[in-house]
């Protein structure tokens, strides 16, 4: 396993990280020895970086992840996050205040069984809070020995620069694959710039871009893309043509779709950490393998010329989750 920098700040994490949310939330039901097992073979194989947050259950999963990490966690970076909603159940409302991530921290530390958290997050800016009230609250947890580095979910260039300038951030975690790239126009100039990392979650695509989901009946009940618009209708159909040259390059290299697209994002972004998200364990080694996936200059471009902008049919998440990105 290769080990990159995440951000400037001094954090050395795996090249390739392990998102558990699916473990618990978003995807159905997992039995939970899977899960552990999954995680297991992610640690066997180097991967020291494990994201996590209350809100994946909610709850459940940093406790999900403690108990796989139990007596496994020398060199292992939990990530994890705070404040997506307060309470956990609808309405959906950011929560960044202060004396609710100060609670937040501890119940999370108590649900992962550990007295650290490596990597602390803020799962969505607060538009009713300063942002740097929120984070002169997160460094407050540093100084107090609980948390190692800080980063944020889903903000804007603007919030970024705010929060760098209360105390520094070390990673930014957003969506950003081939058919996401909206964080190149601002936000990614403003990481490489002030020396912050990038943590992209969902770099297949929400599994798209492996060219494995053919119809959107394969997707589970409870599956949260049965309601997320690149998955429906006229959006589907629209979508699934994009995957054909990921594919072709694919077959050339004797790799898969998904490599080939998680070779993409290893390689367009400097101090980039993607998070791709699986239950199961033989998955983990087909992530992993993408490193070692070489994506040619006239691949690279095959692939930018197919993937402009914006070329993706359908927003990212129904409107109410979409309200609250780019805090």
């Amino acid at each position: 396993m290769h080990n990159r920098a995440l951000g400037s700040q001094g954090l050395q994490v795996s090249a390739v990280g392990l998102g558990c949310m699916g473990m618990s939330f978003g995807y159905g039901t997992v039995a939970e020895e899977q899960s552990i097992a999954t995680v297991h073979r992610a640690l066997d194989l180097g991967v020291t970086l494990l994201d996590t947050s209350d809100h994946y259950g909610p709850l459940t999963n940093e406790s999900l992840l403690g108990k796989a990490l139990a007596g496994r966690r020398e060199g292992v970076v939990i990530a994890t996050k705070f404040g997506t909603y307060s309470p956990y159940t609808p309405p959906r409302i950011p929560d960044g205040r202060p004396e609710h991530l100060r609670s937040a921290v501890d119940a999370s530390l108590q649900r992962l069984g550990v007295d650290f958290i490596d990597l602390y997050l803020q799962h969505r800016v607060d538009p009713q809070v300063p942002i740097e009230e929120t984070v002169g609250a997160m460094a407050e947890l540093v100084t107090a020995g609980k948390v190692g580095y800080l980063g944020l979910c889903e903000a804007s260039a603007e919030s970024i620069r705010r929060a760098h300038a209360v105390h520094p951030i070390s990673a930014v975690q957003t969506e950003y694959s081939l058919w996401t790239r909206d964080i190149e126009a601002d936000v990614l100039p403003t990481l490489r710039e002030l020396g912050i990392g990038l943590m992209p979650y969902a770099p297949l695509g929400r599994g798209f871009l492996t060219g494995a989901i053919e119809t959107p009946d394969q997707l589970a009940e409870g599956d949260f893309r049965r309601i997320a618009p690149r998955f429906q209708g006229d959006n589907f159909a629209n979508n699934s043509r994009l995957v054909e040259p990921v594919r072709a390059i694919a077959e050339r290299l004797g790799a898969t779709a998904a490599q080939v697209a998680l070779a993409w994002v290893l390689k367009s972004a400097e101090m980039s950490v993607p998070i791709p998200g699986t239950t199961k364990p033989e998955r983990v080694a087909e992530n992993i393998a993408a490193l070692e996936v070489e994506l040619t200059e006239a691949e690279l471009k095959t692939l930018d010329e197919a993937f402009p902008p914006g070329v993706a049919a359908g927003d990212r998440y129904p409107a109410p989750m979409m309200a609250l990105l780019n805090g």
